[in-house]
């Protein structure tokens, strides 16, 4: 049975910086990309970031890219979102996901943990 759990989200003033984390187990498919993605309330989920898991190539949103820095530990099946500088528009539930290709579009991801929330006080 495969599980994603993510951890690490929390409430944070603008400015600061928090670490999300998400460990997989009971992938019995080849993994080929892990991402991050965001649901604020009321819109719709977009993209944050993606990391292919092979050689750690990553894409970012526009609205992230130098902020948020996607990582993984290969050894441990975890991946990280390091996000610095947060803003009140980066609150949301952030959920990681599992694909078998590399990409920055939901519909190719194909296991979803049950997320976490990242609330940015102004």
């Amino acid at each position: 049975q495969v599980q994603l759990v993510e951890s690490g989200g929390g409430l944070v003033q603008a400015g600061g910086s928090l670490t999300l984390a998400c460990t997989s187990s009971g992938l019995t498919f080849t993994r080929n990309a892990m991402g991050w993605f965001r649901q604020a309330p009321g819109k719709k989920r977009e993209f944050v970031a993606t990391i292919k898991w092979n050689d750690g190539s990553t894409s970012y949103s526009e609205s992230v890219k130098g902020r948020f820095t996607i990582s993984r530990d290969g050894a441990k099946n975890t991946v990280y979102l390091q996000m610095n500088s947060l803003k009140p528009e980066d609150t949301a539930v952030y959920y990681c996901a599992t694909a078998s290709r590399y990409s920055v579009y939901d519909w190719d991801y194909n296991f979803w943990g049950q997320g976490t929330q990242v609330t940015v006080s102004s």
